[in-house]
């Protein structure tokens, strides 16, 4: 019941929410935005950032600077207030915060898998995965030939071996198996994730349902964007859909079966959260997608750190049904700082590479503001 978690929920979570809402008022305002889109040099870039909370991780860093490098430090940042937090956390807050690594091993496992595929070196691949989503056998994941080995070999010992159940098939990896298996392997990580934030219940379940149905009926519309054309089946492509969210089930019926992007904005109209979202986009463009999602979920994650415990409903003028809170109690603060700081760092990384390959002019075209 919405209101008894305040009760106690200072004594193991109150120091790390804190802590949490301090890093928040870390990130980049759209002050800082505007100003790192008038530098012409990564230099330029690099002075910027070391009057924010980025300045201990970019200060010693020599010239010439690479976008990689930008990206490389600002992630350990991200990392290292990770740690920290995963550190000082008792159950259940330490196992939601590994839950939300559980994606980047996915992403992990399909980007070595892969790279060896293609016959990329091993240690090279290792340096392009995200640290969040490491573990102690990653390395050992180019010896697989097919699912079955994959799990038998690396991932038995690791979270992502129950999300294995629906990938273990003695198919050959190339790169429609390896796409598939990413796809099932979210689906089921995001419907577990789903089920435990259901079992902490109060006002953590009611912010955390939110937030992962928006994240898994984004996935289902870009699943079926990608696979227009391809060889799957209207089942295959259902198979691969979450089990909740908005669309689910009947949207979820429609976009199986839809041919081309008009289709599937066809469908996702229907839905009056996701109105503006496809009003953004002129008729048959998907290149903006990516972009207004991010926007949308943005939204949704900064209304995360303003919830307030008697969950009032708010429709917005854009028709997005909103929270309206004042007061803390929940998990779903974590999940939402996360997401946020990844997105500064794509930020940073298109706005970098921008100024890098003298491309100022489309510097806007994919920077999402926070604030």
């Amino acid at each position: 019941m919405y209101g008894f978690e305040a009760l106690t929920f200072n004594i193991h979570g109150g120091y790390l929410e804190a802590i949490v809402r301090g890093y928040r008022s870390g990130l980049l305002t759209a002050a800082d935005y505007n100003n790192l889109c008038q530098c012409e040099t990564l230099d330029d870039i690099k002075m910027h950032l070391t009057a924010t909370e980025y300045g201990p991780y970019l200060q010693n860093e020599p010239s010439p600077l690479h976008t990689t490098t930008i990206v490389e430090k600002c992630t350990l940042k991200l990392v290292d207030e990770y740690k920290h937090m995963l550190c000082q956390a008792t159950e259940p807050l330490s196992t939601f915060l590994e839950y939300i690594t559980y994606g980047h091993m996915i992403d992990n496992v399909v980007l070595i898998v892969t790279g060896t595929l293609h016959e990329r070196d091993v240690q090279e691949l290792l340096e392009k995965c995200h640290p969040l989503g490491m573990f102690d056998s990653i390395a050992t994941l180019a010896v697989a030939q097919n699912m079955r080995e994959l799990y038998r070999l690396v991932l038995v010992d690791t979270p992502l071996a129950p999300y294995f159940s629906e990938c273990i098939t003695s198919e050959d990896l190339d790169d429609m198996n390896i796409e598939i298996m990413r796809n099932t392997l979210y689906k089921a990580y995001l419907e577990d994730f789903y089920q435990f934030c259901q079992k902490l219940g109060g006002a953590t379940a009611e912010i955390m349902s939110d937030l992962l149905a928006f994240e898994a009926d984004r996935r289902a519309v870009n699943i079926s964007i990608n696979s227009i054309g391809t060889e799957l089946t209207r089942d295959d492509r259902k198979k691969l859909y979450s089990n909740f969210g908005l669309l689910y089930p009947y949207g979820h019926e429609e976009l199986a079966v839809c041919e081309d992007m008009d289709q599937v904005r066809g469908v996702m109209e229907k839905y009056p959260p996701y109105q503006p979202i496809f009003a953004k986009l002129s008729y048959g463009e998907s290149q903006t997608l990516d972009k207004a999602f991010y926007e949308e979920e943005v939204k949704r994650l900064c209304l995360a750190f303003e919830q307030q415990l008697n969950l009032l409903y708010d429709f917005t003028d854009d028709g997005m049904v909103g929270f309206v809170f004042e007061l803390q109690f929940h998990y779903a603060v974590f999940f939402a700082y996360m997401r946020l700081k990844e997105q500064e760092i794509r930020n940073l990384m298109w706005v970098s590479e921008c100024v890098a390959q003298n491309q100022k002019s489309r510097v806007h075209d994919s920077v999402v503001f926070i604030f």
